[in-house]
């Protein structure tokens, strides 16, 4: 997965780094976590989507999903928060599902539209700035 001058390789040992970490210390996360995002039917590796995680105790799962840049533009990102999304609404532990966005991220502000997202808040993060926080419950889950 390294092309882009080393910026998806550097992302993906990252982010599967972070959740073999996370597998380490709970397997029964695995259902939940992030997993290569492959296109059909040629079989390359588009990004990479999935949940932070498990359900908590109040039934909330986040999504997290992230289109290689020489991908963008072509529904990959919806494809997959549309996967996700069902995913999440056909476990009956799932009550919510939350969505943090970056707020000069105008293609993921974009891709959520439609799939029934309310906007809830927002918060400054040192690493990627000023994020909103937008949920939908599970039972009002939309295809998009």
């Amino acid at each position: 997965m390294s092309i882009e001058n080393g910026i998806v390789g550097e992302r993906a040992r990252w982010i599967f780094g972070y959740r073999a970490d996370q597998l380490a210390k709970d397997p029964s996360a695995a259902p939940w976590i992030t997993r290569a995002a492959v296109s059909e039917p040629d079989g390359v590796v588009v990004g990479d989507a999935g949940f932070h995680g498990p359900p908590d105790e109040a039934g909330m799962v986040e999504v997290g999903y992230t289109v290689v840049p020489g991908y963008r533009r072509q529904g990959y990102a919806r494809a997959m928060l549309r996967a996700l999304l069902v995913r999440a609404a056909a476990d009956p532990d799932v009550r919510t599902v939350r969505a943090r966005i970056g707020s000069d991220n105008t293609a993921s502000l974009a891709c959520i539209e439609g799939f029934g997202f309310t906007r809830i808040g927002e918060q400054g993060d040192e690493r990627v700035g000023l994020t909103i926080t937008f949920e939908v419950p599970a039972d009002a889950i939309q295809a998009g």
